[in-house]
């Protein structure tokens, strides 16, 4: 079969490294020059940890309150804009205790399907992508926080993810000796992994070229043909690309261009932002989320650590706001008192756009209006967690092989 794949993150090339597998003919279409996407600038976390979505009782209101501070680290920019009304209105009917109940089985399972297949990769001669297995600390200062992760853990050892601890501050420190860290204690998520996403992409980049994969690069889709209910061909540029599948993995443009197949998918792009350090001066031993300063950050390829964060709900035209980075900086202070991090400059600091759907679930699977249409986005901040379990699934799904796991939650016409 030709498979032409829209997109070159992380789930794209994934895509592609699975179905040229199977035998098919692939081609991955991208805008860009696929150098330097949201695959790459993101905090490098594999985690099974992450079953809980984006949209949590609570976080409307506090995203409320934070909608007039620029700074703060859940920021929706106020404008006018029917899609991010639509968005706006099924994210806050989504956001209730039931459907975070409902989210973290289907989360749990593409996140270790996914740790699975980078296991696999990264014992290929092709890949060394710095994949370790330290696990994840999700650092909290306040009682709030220490309620919240007692909840935590009692519900990842519902999960089966029996390798989750709760951690005084002792036990925290004693982790990370070589710098101090101003908390009551934290979670420590055995189950997780990271790796380094700029080896990630550019290996699975080189190695998809070495095996006859056609990367098509800075080539906008415009449009499609089609008859019977199928795409045939996908237009690009110049060309008409013959298609007997089509894979949809456009992140933050997605809902765009899914609106020219008249599929709607709610979708807004959700703006998160980063910092490396190379050869690093400061040492920490594990990646850490800090909980009340919605903050990452992560030791990366030996001698590096990369500080990541913020949810910046705005358009993708809208130029970044450096204040979001400060205070992202801040936050991190306020945990590691002694890491002393300038205001870089501009050419130092990443930023990139989340897919961010309207219940913090992927849209992943065939779409009632195509027959051989799959999407695969909305996958909000976790598309480098959950990369290579989607680009298997979407193997299973061309394939009309049994699938891995239950993606029904995953329906990109569940808002239809």
């Amino acid at each position: 079969m030709k498979v032409v794949i829209i997109g070159g993150g992380v789930i794209g090339l994934s895509s592609a490294y699975y179905l040229q597998q199977s035998g098919h003919q692939v081609t991955v279409i991208d805008k860009t020059d696929i150098s330097d996407n949201c695959s790459y600038g993101n905090a490098g976390y594999v985690c099974p940890s992450h079953f809980i979505p984006l949209a949590t009782p609570g976080i409307v209101w506090q995203g409320l309150k934070w909608m007039w501070n620029s700074k703060s680290p859940f920021y929706v920019q106020p404008r006018l804009d029917l899609g991010l009304m639509d968005w706006g209105l099924k994210f806050m009917r989504s956001a209730t205790a039931e459907h975070v109940e409902r989210a973290a089985v289907p989360l749990r399972d593409v996140a270790i399907l996914s740790k699975k297949m980078y296991e696999e990769m990264s014992g290929l001669p092709q890949f060394n992508f710095a994949l370790e297995q330290k696990g994840l600390l999700e650092i909290f200062q306040t009682d709030q926080g220490a309620e919240h992760a007692h909840h935590t853990v009692a519900k990842a050892h519902d999960l089966g993810l029996l390798d989750t601890v709760l951690l005084d501050y002792d036990q925290l420190q004693a982790l990370e000796p070589q710098t101090k860290i101003i908390a009551k204690g934290a979670i420590h998520f055995k189950c997780d992994a990271h790796l380094y996403p700029n080896k990630l992409m550019k290996q699975l980049l080189a190695h998809l070229q070495n095996v006859g994969v056609q990367i098509v690069k800075q080539t906008e889709v415009t449009g499609f043909e089609h008859a019977a209910g199928k795409i045939t061909k996908v237009l690009a540029g110049a060309t008409a690309f013959d298609a007997d599948a089509v894979v949809m993995a456009t992140g933050s443009w997605s809902r765009e261009l899914a609106a020219i197949l008249k599929v709607k998918i709610p979708l807004m792009p959700g703006r998160g932002y980063s910092v490396t350090l190379e050869d690093s001066p400061y040492q920490i031993n594990h990646p850490a989320v800090l909980l009340e300063g919605r903050a990452a950050l992560t030791p990366m390829d030996g001698n590096k650590i990369r500080f990541g964060g913020t949810m910046e709900i705005t358009s993708t035209k809208t130029p970044p706001r450096l204040e979001r980075v400060e205070g992202l900086l801040a936050a991190v202070k306020r945990f590691y008192p002694e890491f002393d991090l300038a205001m870089p400059s501009m050419d130092k600091i990443w930023w990139g756009y989340r897919p961010c759907s309207a219940d913090g679930l992927p849209y992943l699977g065939k779409t009632r209006q195509w027959k051989n249409l799959v999407m695969a986005t909305g996958h909000s901040m976790l598309g480098l967690s959950l990369g290579a379990g989607t680009g298997k699934l979407v193997d299973e799904i061309i394939n009309e092989q049994k699938l891995s796991m239950n993606i029904q939650p995953f329906d990109p016409n569940r808002f239809d």
